[in-house]
């Protein structure tokens, strides 16, 4: 969270603080981090007994405000802008040629209705306000990052364009179809950066050497092999198309069945019939990607692409641990200060988290369970605050006793049977395994 020196500058800075008061910056600071991850329904009256503060309900009430929402987001970023570095970043065989591994995505969820009017939900059968919040994650490094809060209506794809500045050279970037845009992964290219994403079906796509439109399910209709790769162009504009790598992974007749079935469901919800071609491709895996064949063979494509639903741990652990998704609140800035605070605890914890992961990987090739880890620091939580309210110096003094003891508890043990994702990731392009 930073020094309450940091703190009290940010508060300042925001207009959270003009003159003394019952609630310090510190203690707000404190209230709306470790203090939330303490409560399990942290309503007025619970958070204001759990810091011991001189106020009433109705006066911490009071101080949910646009200048508090700007001091709680300007601690996030100051955390995200902290040069924080593992002593070393995980480093499996098939990460090695990238710089960073950068994954993209989204998660959503109902908040009370009187927000509607800020945080629009799509109505009908669904909630009246939703939110949404983007999230980028760097896997290589446990950083989390790229924050952004929005109305639950707004499409993944509209945030599509601000990604590639986020990127840098011989970044990696990974998404899933909802921010799949080719005038994006044009401008990755231009700047040096790979990307690696599932293929959008209706995406026009040509013949590298002749420029001729290619009928995809008809040309996969007659291909016998499990895995199959064309060099194409992606897109019809011409300023926007891009070069890449069509890279497509046969899927068990179960898969593509399941696959048919939904897709059929779909189409007669919207009233349409889906074409023979569309139903030939689900019998494949399409994945796009402007990676070199000698740094991800195409057998190794959709291990590195799986490494996307890390980020879906990632949410799993800021809704159940965390507990981002609810809110006792219909006003938005109580709403954003305890979302912003829930951030910040999360980056926190990723930070802690990361520095081992990276430590015991390299060295021993053995892994902290993200789950478990989230889970042994909640428990924490309660005791942690207490000594937050003594003083910063008592607060680090009790993480520097129990993270040892957390990390021993959160060691997985090793199933030989079953590959984590990155054993998996740890074979090297050559490998005789991949074939």
């Amino acid at each position: 969270m930073g020094s309450k020196k940091t703190l009290n500058r940010l508060a300042r800075r925001s207009g959270f603080v003009r003159r003394k008061g019952k609630l310090t910056a510190y203690e707000f600071a404190v209230l709306m981090t470790v203090g939330q991850l303490s409560l399990k329904h942290p309503s007025l009256a619970a958070m204001v007994q759990a810091i011991e503060a001189k106020l009433s309900r109705e006066a911490l009430h009071q101080r949910f405000t646009p200048q508090a929402v700007l001091f709680m987001q300007d601690c996030l970023d100051e955390a995200l802008h902290q040069k924080f570095t593992p002593s070393k970043s995980l480093n499996p065989a098939l990460l090695r040629p990238f710089r960073r591994v950068l994954i993209f995505d989204s998660s959503s969820w109902d908040v009370d209705p009187k927000l509607k009017a800020v945080l629009p939900g799509s109505g009908g059968g669904a909630s009246d306000a939703n939110c949404k919040l983007q999230v980028g994650y760097e896997f290589k490094r446990g950083e989390l990052g790229f924050f952004q809060v929005s109305p639950g209506i707004k499409p993944d794809q509209a945030y599509s364009p601000t990604l590639p500045d986020l990127v840098a050279k011989d970044d990696l970037a990974l998404a899933d179809l909802g921010f799949f845009k080719v005038s994006t992964f044009r401008q990755y290219h231009d700047k040096g950066a790979f990307y690696l994403s599932r293929f959008l079906v209706r995406t026009t796509i040509c013949h590298a050497a002749t420029r001729e439109v290619i009928d995809l399910g008809k040309v996969l209709r007659y291909v016998n092999e499990n895995v199959f790769e064309l060099s194409v162009i992606m897109g019809i504009d011409k300023k926007e198309q891009t070069p890449c790598r069509l890279i497509c992974l046969r899927v068990s007749e179960q898969v593509a069945n399941e696959r048919r079935r939904k897709l059929l469901k779909m189409a007669k919800k919207k009233g349409r019939t889906p074409s023979q071609a569309h139903l030939t491709l689900c019998d494949w895996t399409l994945l796009i990607t402007n990676v070199p064949a000698h740094l991800l063979p195409a057998t190794m494509a959709y291990s590195l692409y799986s490494l996307r639903w890390q980020i879906e741990l990632l949410f799993k652990q800021l809704k159940s641990i965390m507990h981002i998704h609810q809110s006792n609140t219909g006003l938005e800035n109580r709403l954003r200060c305890e979302l912003y605070g829930k951030l910040l605890m999360a980056v926190l914890i990723h930070r802690v988290h990361a520095f081992f992961q990276g430590e015991l990987w390299n060295s021993q090739r053995r892994e902290i369970s993200f789950d478990k880890f989230h889970k042994r620091f909640q428990e924490r939580a309660i005791l942690l605050l207490r000594q937050c309210l003594i003083s910063i110096e008592a607060a680090g003094r009790f993480l520097v006793r129990e993270i040892p003891c957390m990390i021993k508890a959160c060691v997985k043990s090793h199933q030989p049977s079953r590959q984590t994702t990155l054993q998996r990731l740890d074979l090297p392009p050559d490998s005789p395994l991949l074939a």
